[in-house]
């Protein structure tokens, strides 16, 4: 009943999500360009802002954001993943360097064909983008369990463990959207845009409950007592008080939707989900949604501007044809000790004999099953869990992660200079994301706007961003890359062309 090897199978489940969301990214727009008055890039985080001139961007690059970041997981904990896929979760500075709750949060956004224009004192806008929002959230008992289990000789037999709280969140769609945005005034201005949504795929797996309990007789006991000759009652009732100790729960509760055309869950033949695949031939639009941009801008002074925006309100509702549910139902192991007493009587010692070792051979079935439930290969995937299908009833809902963008500017000279203060918080899975930032922007043409930012709160005050709008090429970062554990990185690139003359004042028609 030993268990012998590693889990050949780990990069299936828990080594998957962290590769693939520290691959990806994470934010839709960029921070470090919400001041900078010469880029329409700004627009994304808040349709009010209109630049001074329309746009078109060049399909694909002309807005191009991506962005990775961690709580707890960085750059050199990556790389240390990468380099020992099987065994990263032993290194003790794996181990030292996660929280309680180690969450990263992804997105890639990008902008297949956009444009911009004036139309009398209105202005227009139009895009056809792709984004990809991802949410984890790892706890450091799963990691510790893993270590535990692998590092120590029959763990599972006697160890209690709560690996409940994992959660992984996929929302992938093509978005058609519409902007208007209109300066009512020297000092107003407001705009929205509407988004009609091609849901792609949408996916939840959340760990409700995972936890384990047991205590077993090691190999060498059973074997004892297998081999067990003649007892008296004494040694009958210190063995039925023995095995009223043993015990072994594994109690569950996880929950799988899935809504993407082309995923099949395949099964194994005890019925249990054991692997997925995709079918490139049957991709297509799994649902269809609605979203909305609200936002506004008041100049409160000549040089104090007040801005704010409600980003990405909405929802898509996903087809029951592309919709796939699993659960864990009666996937519990329950062993008790008291179980293993049929035919035990402390009465009848030697009748007990037999008894006893038909009990024991029972246990040790039990506990094997036991053993390759929680010391299995594809662990926290397949194994463990045994998600089984059930039927899908209705269509499903998945909203949209919605943003709250918050902004205070101050102009100096003539405003060519000026600092900002912009607030976003993101309502993302499974926690909402706050970011702070600081920037000093100076534009002294509109074909020239430099920024230098720096936000606090998710590079944990360890970075700066930068942001050049240099003729129709716009680079920029929030979170500068500088090496070694850096836990937040991003990039955004923009190529537009522009479109017509600058506005020279704000209300001409």
């Amino acid at each position: 009943m030993k268990r012998t090897g590693r889990f050949p199978g780990l990069k299936v489940g828990v080594l998957s999500v962290l590769l693939t969301a520290g691959a990806t990214a994470h934010a839709q727009f960029l921070r470090t360009s919400y001041f900078m008055e010469g880029s329409h890039y700004r627009m994304q985080l808040n349709p009010s802002l209109t630049p001074s001139r329309g746009f078109f961007n060049i399909p694909v690059v002309g807005s191009l954001n991506a962005q990775v970041g961690s709580n707890s997981l960085g750059y050199e904990d990556i790389k240390r993943i990468l380099k020992d896929e099987e065994g990263f979760y032993n290194n003790p500075e794996f181990l030292n360097s996660l929280d309680d709750k180690n969450r990263l949060n992804l997105n890639v956004h990008t902008d297949i064909l956009s444009a911009g224009w004036f139309r009398g004192r209105n202005f227009w806008s139009f895009n056809v983008g792709l984004r990809t929002d991802v949410g984890v959230e790892l706890t450091r008992s799963m990691f510790t369990f893993l270590n535990e289990m692998d590092q120590i000789a029959d763990n599972w037999r006697n160890s209690r463990y709560d690996i409940s709280g994992q959660q992984l969140d996929i929302n992938a769609y093509a978005e058609v959207g519409l902007g208007y945005a209109r300066q009512l005034n020297e000092r107003l201005s407001v705009g929205g845009r509407v988004k009609f949504l091609l849901g792609i795929g949408n996916l939840n797996l959340k760990f409700n409950r995972v936890s384990l309990d047991a205590s077993l007789p090691s190999d060498a006991r059973i074997a004892e007592l297998q081999q067990m000759g003649s007892l008296t009652s004494a040694d009958v009732e210190s063995l039925v008080n023995e095995f009223a100790d043993y015990h072994a729960d594994l109690s569950l509760d996880a929950r799988l939707e899935s809504s993407f055309k082309g995923l099949n869950l395949l099964e194994s033949p005890e019925g249990y989900i054991n692997d997925a695949e995709f079918e490139t031939g049957d991709l297509g639009i799994a649902g269809y949604g609605l979203g909305v941009d609200l936002g506004a801008s008041y100049r409160l002074t000549d040089n104090l501007t007040l801005s704010a925006a409600v980003l990405d309100l909405g929802f898509i509702s996903w087809s029951k044809g592309s919709t796939q549910v699993a659960t864990t139902g009666g996937s519990d192991i329950h062993m008790h000790g008291a179980d293993y007493l049929k035919g035990i009587d402390v009465n009848d010692p030697a009748g007990s004999v037999d008894a006893i070792r038909n009990n024991v051979n029972r246990l040790l079935t039990d506990a094997e099953n036991y053993m390759n439930r929680v010391s299995g290969g594809e662990m926290l995937a397949y194994d463990l869990l045994e998600l089984r299908s059930e039927p899908v009833t209705d269509s499903r809902r998945s909203r949209l992660l919605s943003t709250l963008v918050l902004g205070a500017e101050y102009g100096f000279f003539h405003n060519t200079l000026s600092v900002g203060l912009l607030s976003t918080t993101r309502f993302v899975q499974p926690d909402a994301l706050t970011e702070l930032t600081l920037s000093a922007n100076y534009r002294p043409k509109e074909w020239l706007n430099a920024t230098v930012s720096y936000s606090a709160i998710q590079s944990l005050g360890k970075s700066f961003g930068v942001g050049l709008k240099l003729g129709p090429v716009f680079v920029g970062t929030d979170y500068m890359f500088l090496g070694k554990n850096s836990n937040s990185v991003n990039a955004f690139v923009g190529i537009s062309v522009p479109l017509g003359k600058r506005r020279a004042t704000c209300c001409a028609d």
